[in-house]
């Protein structure tokens, strides 16, 4: 098999590219990186010397792909499915990788430093950076209410890669910091990506993963509940 991934089931930004994956029924390799292992990990930073996932290696190509926007981007382009995540239109383009850009850097970044912050040690919290980080998500989530206006999806009435980032983000983030009653739009948005098969199929494979994520307790019950 040619693709192989290196993820971690927790983590979210893998989640946005196993659903440009399973959207499409890209053939690969899921290969899981063990940051606790010694080896796995060293492993892993000699492939991507920053130490993050997902990263991507194309044996056909001999090709490591890092950056999960870059990721989507280098499947449509080699690996294409029916699925066409990223549209053709130049104009919709731009669309499609700035509501993709938004999600990672506005709802995802933030959601990371809110979760982060609950496993540091006593004595190196940072209050002020997670109010910071909450006030993100709030302006964030503001401006996705104004853009679903008239929309199923993010940019329009097609899925596209800006979708696969929406998910991964609104589900990590909606735990730390909810919607609210106020963004109807966003909360029937967030009903529509659950609908998802594909969507369904990577929160199935994570879950039995949840337990280790530090904000466990504020996830909602429908989440941890057995997947049958």
């Amino acid at each position: 098999m040619a693709l192989t991934l290196y993820l971690h089931p927790l983590a979210s930004f893998c989640h946005k590219v196993l659903i440009g994956l399973y959207e499409n029924g890209t053939a690969f390799e899921p290969s899981f990186v063990d940051f606790s292992n010694p080896r796995s990990a060293a492993a892993h930073i000699e492939r991507w010397p920053v130490g993050k996932v997902p990263v991507l290696h194309d044996s056909a190509r001999n090709r490591v792909v890092a950056e999960t926007s870059i990721m989507i981007e280098y499947l449509q382009q080699h690996y294409p499915g029916p699925v066409q995540l990223i549209p053709r239109e130049p104009e919709e383009q731009l669309d499609v990788r700035l509501w993709d850009r938004f999600f990672d850097l506005y709802v995802s970044v933030p959601m990371q430093k809110i979760v982060g912050d609950r496993i540091r040690p006593e004595g190196a919290t940072d209050p002020y950076g997670v109010a910071e980080a909450h006030a993100t998500l709030e302006t964030a989530y503001d401006m996705i209410e104004r853009q679903l206006d008239g929309r199923s999806w993010v940019t329009g009435e097609t899925f596209t890669m800006a979708d696969c980032s929406a998910l991964p983000a609104l589900f990590f983030g909606s735990i730390v910091h909810p919607l609210g009653e106020g963004r109807p739009q966003s909360r029937d948005y967030f009903e529509r990506l659950l609908g998802r098969p594909s969507v369904q199929r990577v929160l199935a494979e994570a879950q039995p993963c949840f337990k280790f994520f530090p904000y466990r307790d504020a996830m909602p019950p429908r989440f941890l509940e057995p997947v049958t």
